[in-house]
């Protein structure tokens, strides 16, 4: 009965012309304020603003001009070794005595550099184009030392000029001494093979590794210097580890991005 008497009053009055209006709450008015506030400085900050972004790669300490790997003109057997690995050797050194049936041929250096690692010992036997040294090209006593950074093809066109980076040395415990600053100097055009990357490090191991997901473009990092610190190079940390830096030291590198504005990224 009580919905009847409802429906009924409902059919006398339909447009309930005699009820008050209500307006929002000043709790709904709040909200949308809040909303349109929001959407205002999303808005602004989407033109104005900028996102800073980074891509990691990984990263080997070098020399600039990169190294080459010392192979034996003819086959026999090594019957004497004439250096040492960490040796600096100029053009045309000694590195090896080998004996064939010809009597005995000097393995020598190509170019100055130094002894990064020999492939070859005395007594065994070695043949024709077989791999016996890996020289790093480097001539003065005080070279410094580069960080060359492979850093995936799809990624390196988003690289500016100068740009920084960071390095996470693997020798270096990064919690105790920070990482290792640097500053892009070039960046290769083109992506670089295995056999292309084996030929500059002199390590054919890495020139696989660092192509196992694809060709990689070469970066070439300049290290940040510092005589406030053993390395000579600056760190995050105020010192910085307590020893010298050697090349062919595995790292991980960070390069700062150019900055983009968020409204780009939802332009074609």
């Amino acid at each position: 009965m009580q919905f009847r008497q409802q429906a009924l009053a409902k059919l006398q009055s339909p447009e309930e012309l005699d009820l008050p209006v209500r307006f929002a709450r000043p709790q709904g008015w709040l909200v949308l304020s809040v909303t349109v506030i929001a959407m205002a400085a999303a808005s602004v900050w989407a033109l104005t603003g900028s996102v800073s972004s980074t891509v990691g790669a990984p990263a080997v300490l070098t020399y600039g001009q990169g190294s080459y790997v010392l192979q034996s003109p003819v086959a026999g057997q090594v019957t004497a070794v004439l250096a040492k690995e960490g040796e600096r050797l100029p053009a045309g050194a000694p590195v090896l005595k080998v004996r064939t049936e010809r009597g005995d041929t000097v393995v020598r250096t190509l170019d100055a550099g130094r002894i990064s690692a020999l492939a070859a010992s005395t007594g065994q036997i070695i043949g024709t184009g077989a791999n016996v040294a890996a020289v790093e090209k480097v001539t003065g006593g005080k070279a410094p030392l580069y960080a060359t950074v492979y850093v995936p093809a799809e990624s390196a066109a988003g690289i500016p000029a100068h740009a920084s980076v960071d390095l996470t040395v693997q020798s270096v415990p990064s919690q105790e001494y920070g990482v290792l600053h640097g500053e892009v100097k070039t960046v290769d055009r083109s992506a670089q093979s295995a056999q292309q990357i084996a030929a500059f490090l002199g390590d054919a191991q890495l020139g696989e590794q660092f192509t196992k997901k694809g060709r990689p473009v070469a970066v070439t990092v300049e290290l940040e210097k510092s005589s406030a610190t053993e390395s000579g190079y600056a760190w995050s940390s105020a010192e910085g580890p307590p020893f010298e830096l050697t090349s062919m030291t595995l790292a991980s590198a960070s390069i700062r991005l150019a900055d983009r504005r968020p409204v780009d990224w939802l332009l074609p």
